[in-house]
C-alpha cells in the first residue's frame, strides 16, 4: 500500500477539537454495528467533506483502524484542499475496473487512517456507485477498519448519496449555519430515509461562535467559579 502525506491540514482550536470529540461519542454510542458511515449535506460547500475528514482523524487518534472514501465523485475537493500531491488511483479507477482495490488503497501520515481518494471525473458516477464492485469494496473494507467513513455529493442536488447510503450503516447530514431552510433540510432528510439507512443525526456546521459568546462566558464563568472552589480544597485535610 503506497503512502501519502497530507502537506496542508488545519490546526483545529480547542472548541473544534472538542465538537468533533462529542461527535465521535456520539456515533460510538449508537452500536458497535454502526461501521459504514456515509456523510452528506444539501448543497455545496457547507463543510460535508471537512467533517467526515476530520471525524476519520479523531477516530485514528483513539486507536481506532479507520478509512476514509471519496465517493463525491462529481467534485472532490479532498486531494487539494490537503495538498496529497499527484494521485495515480481513485476510487474511480477501481470502480470502473481499471485498478483493484489494493492499488488505490493509500496509508497516510495520519496513524490508523487510510484513505481512498475519488479519481478522475467520470460521466456515470451513480451508475459506478451502484455497481456490484462497490458493495464488494465496502464489504471487504469491513473486515479490515473499525470504521468506514464516505464522503458523498451533496444530497439536495443529485442522488449519489442515497446510492451509497444503501451499502451504509448509518448517515449524518452536514447542514451549514444559516444557510439552508427547514423545509430545503426535511426535504433532504426524506430522500435520505428512501435509501432505507439510518439517520444518525444532523451537524451543525460553521456556526458564527462569537454570536453565541454568551454561553462560553456565562458557563466558562459558572464552572471555573465552581469547580475552582471544589478542586482547590481537595486533598486539603483541613
Amino acid at each position: 500500500m503506497d503512502k501519502i502525506t497530507f502537506a496542508k491540514r488545519e490546526e483545529l482550536d480547542y472548541r473544534a477539537n472538542e465538537a468533533y470529540k462529542t461527535l465521535r461519542t456520539n456515533i460510538q454510542f449508537c452500536g458497535n454495528e454502526m461501521k459504514v458511515l456515509a456523510f452528506t449535506s444539501c448543497t455545496p460547500n457547507e463543510g460535508k467533506s471537512s467533517v467526515s475528514f476530520n471525524l476519520a482523524v479523531s477516530f485514528a487518534e483513539t486507536g481506532k483502524k479507520v478509512i476514509l472514501i471519496d465517493a463525491d465523485l462529481r467534485k472532490s475537493v479532498l486531494v487539494g484542499r490537503y495538498k496529497a500531491g499527484a494521485i495515480e488511483g481513485g476510487l474511480t479507477h477501481y470502480l470502473s475496473g481499471q485498478k483493484q482495490l489494493d492499488e488505490v488503497l493509500l496509508n497516510t501520515d495520519i496513524e490508523n487512517m487510510d484513505i481512498v481518494f475519488s479519481g478522475p471525473v467520470v460521466p456515470n458516477p451513480v451508475e459506478l456507485l451502484e455497481h456490484q464492485r462497490f458493495i464488494d469494496m465496502v464489504e471487504k473494507l469491513r473486515q479490515d477498519y473499525d470504521y468506514i467513513l464516505i464522503d458523498t455529493p451533496p444530497l439536495g442536488s443529485v442522488i449519489d448519496s442515497a446510492v451509497v447510503a444503501k451499502v451504509s450503516d448509518g448517515a449524518v447530514l452536514v447542514v451549514e449555519s444559516n444557510a439552508i431552510s427547514y423545509r430545503f433540510a426535511r426535504d433532504v432528510k426524506q430522500q435520505l430515509e428512501k435509501s432505507n439507512c439510518r439517520i444518525l443525526g444532523v451537524v451543525l456546521n460553521k456556526v458564527a461562535m462569537e454570536k453565541n459568546g454568551y454561553y462560553g462566558k456565562y458557563y466558562g464563568k459558572y464552572y471555573g467559579k465552581y469547580y475552582g472552589k471544589y478542586y482547590g480544597t481537595y486533598g486539603d485535610e483541613k
